[in-house]
């Protein structure tokens, strides 16, 4: 059984690492509010420019288009959101899972955003073009850009002929779920009925500039949305931590006592006996 002095040693041990998750539970509220404020601003531009793409994408002649047109040659480019850091539940593992059962039987090429995501596809010997941990909160707008760029040339040169982003979706602060998207190709959806719009000055000009904004924006609300998802797991995953530390110095001072009291009737009785001897 332990002694009087290791329980009190585990007391002072889980109580400095309860004032340590109590930080980090901060922290992560903090980040949650500012990530839920940023997926709060994106999201109705990117819900605004899904609905201009579908409407646009009703158009018969778009099949025709580069970014519409189905390729049988070109590997599969995957942009999975990940996180640097540990103590986030299952956050990462959950997102992980989901896009490597994707990537089954095709050929993929996978751009890694978070130290987690780049060392477990490393694990499973995966076919990683780039690993991107240094992005700061505040430059994820044009890290996203940037990425959106890429991916938008290198498709049109046709080295890929799809890309998905993997991500986590925030639903709200007890759950989330991971999701895998189709940038591209994009689809041409047939109307129920046809719709004639004009577009000035012309179909094929519109897309050439609305595509790559809505890359741009797709990226930057998975980053959001993703950022959000992180942050609010690991808010959970703090708070739990926080209650089975508190729940555990409980249980430690109650031996504690226990221990205490065993040692105190001892003494009493120690003292009794040698009263009882010399009378």
């Amino acid at each position: 059984m332990a002694s009087m002095r290791d329980i009190k040693q585990r007391i002072e041990n889980v109580t400095s690492t309860t004032q340590i998750i109590k930080a980090m539970d901060s922290i992560a509220s903090s980040k949650l509010q500012r990530a839920r404020a940023q997926l709060d601003n994106v999201k109705p531009i990117y819900n605004g420019l899904n609905k201009t793409i579908a409407k646009i994408s009703s158009h018969q002649e778009v099949e025709t288009h580069p970014y519409y047109k189905n390729k049988e040659n070109g590997s599969s480019l995957y942009i999975v959101l990940t996180s640097n850091q540990g103590f986030a539940g299952g956050y990462n593992i959950g997102v992980l899972k989901k896009a490597l059962a994707h990537m089954e039987g095709k050929d993929e090429r996978i751009i890694v955003i978070g130290k987690k995501g780049g060392s477990f596809f490393s694990r499973h010997n995966k076919n990683i073009i780039r690993i991107l941990d240094d992005i700061a909160d505040a430059n994820v707008y044009f890290a996203a850009e940037n990425i959106s760029l890429t991916v938008n040339r290198y498709y049109l040169e046709e080295e890929y002929k799809e890309v998905f982003i993997a991500k986590t979706e925030f639903e709200n602060i007890l759950s989330s779920k991971p999701k895998i998207i189709q940038l591209l190709p994009l689809q041409y959806i047939k109307p129920d009925i046809k719709q004639e719009r004009i577009y000035s000055p012309n179909l094929a000009t519109v897309l050439d500039n609305v595509i790559p904004l809505f890359l741009h924006m797709s990226l930057f609300e998975a980053f959001a949305d993703s950022h959000t998802s992180e942050q609010a797991t690991r808010m959970v995953t703090m708070d739990e931590a926080g209650k089975n530390a508190e729940e555990l110095i409980e249980e430690l001072s109650k031996q504690y006592n226990r221990e205490r009291q065993a040692q105190i009737t001892q003494e009493l009785n120690e003292i009794s006996s040698g009263i009882t001897s010399h009378i």
